[in-house]
């Protein structure tokens, strides 16, 4: 009863949070979608292909279930799983995640909790796993990339949000000043600390 429990719990988590992720590129232009947006080259259509590469090999052959995508090479030293090819739409991206959640779903679907699989790029003796540390660690790895997709999408035209339902309207003027109160508080315990730091010096000397 309580594995079905979690497992539904980690499933349900992971679909909602697949589908954030995705939603982060709605509306965006073709370079918007594809450009650079930190200094190492973070950008959010490679996000969304890195993810759904991840879950590609882990929902795939670590159960003996290869995906039967072309998937690229996996932790290639040109980070080519981490952003699109000129000759890949967004389109075919968006497909090839669609494909691969129906595929991963039907591996959790199929498969109890205490299923065992066999993660090759994973050191021993950690290399022999479960369905529920693989879910675990997937559902990580997705929700740690969908929280840099917020960022990336908030700096690019400042829409935030979980998903499309959500109100997304941007009250300029309110953000602006709720900004600046928070810039105006790390200014006053900055200075706060630095005085301190001065009285503290002060006193050693004394």
């Amino acid at each position: 009863m309580i594995d079905e429990y979690a497992k539904s719990t980690l499933h349900g988590r992971l679909r909602r949070d697949r589908e954030a992720l995705l939603w982060k590129l709605d509306g965006l232009s073709e370079y918007d979608a594809r450009r650079p947006l930190t200094a190492t080259g973070t950008n959010l259509l490679g996000l969304v292909k890195h993810v759904a590469t991840v879950e590609a090999r882990y929902f795939g052959e670590v159960f003996g279930r290869p995906s039967p995508e072309a998937l690229c090479p996996w932790q290639e030293s040109d980070g080519s799983d981490h952003w699109a090819a000129e000759d890949e739409s967004r389109e075919e991206i968006i497909a090839f995640c669609r494909r691969t959640w129906d595929h991963s779903d039907a591996t959790i679907d199929g498969l109890s909790l205490d299923a065992v699989g066999h993660v090759p790029w994973w050191p021993e003796p950690h290399a022999d796993t479960s369905l529920f540390a693989v879910l675990v660690h997937v559902l990580g790895e997705t929700v740690r990339h969908t929280g840099h997709a917020d960022i990336l999408r908030e700096g690019l035209d400042g829409r935030t949000g979980l998903r499309p339902e959500h109100d997304n309207r941007i009250d300029e003027e309110a953000r602006a000043a709720y900004r600046a109160r928070i810039e105006r508080i790390a200014a006053s315990a900055a200075s706060a600390a630095s005085a301190a730091s001065a009285a503290s010096a002060a006193s050693a000397t004394n």
